[in-house]
């Protein structure tokens, strides 16, 4: 039985030699810290999963219950914290070191386990016959909160009758972080829809518009009026860890990186599995005086090549004049225009979206 499709429309094409090869659909939307819809690309109420951009909500009950103080983190912790990581030695150091802190065991970490995202670790690893371990999973940085965070409230006190692990959807710091999500979106609880992310966490579908919004008040809790006054601060230590430790949120050579490296400290962005992406404007970045921005990016086929998100977010922020010369030539390997090459490296096309933003009027 099919179900309701939202409603995506073309953002990027390839074309090879005379004729257009293939087309990416795709939706958008763009909204400020104070709920106001600003602009959008096709669907903007489409129902998607947040998958790892959800990260930094994840992280938000320990950090807001005294996680960092308490174990004395630091800005490259917090920011690993809230990646999905390429699985370096510089990442697996962090995390260790957050696990040396806070008295967790990888051994709890039930996030599973790959090779490092990062090619030149993972082929020295398996060329050298090294297995992978759960430190090197792109979301043991996450896990490790959740852990500490569920070790935190056990010695508070808390205890269930029956032991449900903390990945389950009834456990509560589970409910905790679903709370946190439903609170930054403007949604009820009951209006989020649950699925299963791909490490056994619960992941939360939301309309993009307030997957958007949710990442603005991220990056401007004042204007964003979120409360209460621990989780404000919990959106501006995550908001300043990100953007400070970018190397931290992905890895080298990573879109994620690469943006906010190019941004100088004025946008967070996180991406997602199957084609989302998510971005926040710190306030005052497009003019003096203006509140933060959230964007959330789909793209309705996964986009598992990684190369038209990347390039829709360039002409999205382009557009929306957030982009200077120097941050244009920085992310140019991204897109907006991409070149098509042969197994010889010959140039046989190109690649660039073709939306146009469709501005509102407040």
């Amino acid at each position: 039985m099919q179900k309701n499709l939202p409603s995506f429309t073309p953002v990027y094409i390839t074309e090879r030699g005379e004729a257009v090869e293939s087309v990416r659909f795709g939706a958008a939307a763009i909204v400020n810290s104070k709920a106001e819809v600003i602009a959008g690309i096709g669907d903007s109420q489409a129902v998607t999963f947040l998958r790892s951009t959800a990260k930094p909500f994840q992280v938000m009950p320990f950090l807001e219950n005294g996680g960092a103080d308490l174990y004395r983190l630091s800005d490259l912790e917090v920011a690993v914290m809230c990646s999905s990581h390429s699985g370096t030695d510089e990442h697996v150091e962090v995390i260790r070191g957050i696990q040396a802190k806070t008295g967790v065991s990888e051994t709890e970490l039930l996030c599973g386990i790959h090779y490092p995202i990062d090619n030149a670790i993972r082929e020295k690893m398996i060329i050298d016959g090294e297995e992978a371990h759960p430190n090197h999973h792109n979301c043991s940085g996450m896990h490790t909160a959740l852990v500490s965070r569920e070790n935190m409230m056990e010695k508070g006190g808390w205890a269930e009758n029956e032991k449900v692990n903390y990945t389950e959807r009834e456990h509560q710091v589970q409910g905790e972080i679903l709370s946190a999500v439903s609170n930054m979106s403007s949604l009820q609880v009951k209006e989020v829809k649950i699925g299963v992310d791909g490490c056994s966490v619960p992941t939360f579908g939301l309309p993009l518009q307030n997957a958007a919004l949710a990442y603005a008040r991220l990056c401007d809790p004042e204007n964003g009026a979120v409360q209460p006054g621990e989780r404000a601060a919990a959106c501006r230590l995550i908001f300043t860890s990100m953007t400070a430790c970018p190397e931290m949120v992905a890895g080298p050579g990573r879109f994620d990186t690469c943006l906010m490296q190019a941004a100088r400290g004025g946008i967070v962005s996180k991406s997602g599995a199957e084609g989302v992406h998510a971005i926040g404007l710190m306030p005052g970045f497009l003019e003096p005086g203006s509140p933060g921005i959230g964007v959330f990016i789909k793209i309705s086929d996964g986009d598992e090549k990684g190369d038209a998100g990347p390039a829709v977010a360039i002409a999205l922020l382009d557009a929306l004049g957030a982009l200077d010369s120097k941050m244009k030539s920085d992310l140019s390997s991204f897109g907006p225009d991409l070149p098509v090459l042969n197994c010889s490296n010959y140039l046989v096309g190109r690649g660039y979206p073709i939306f146009k933003l469709e501005f509102v009027e407040n």
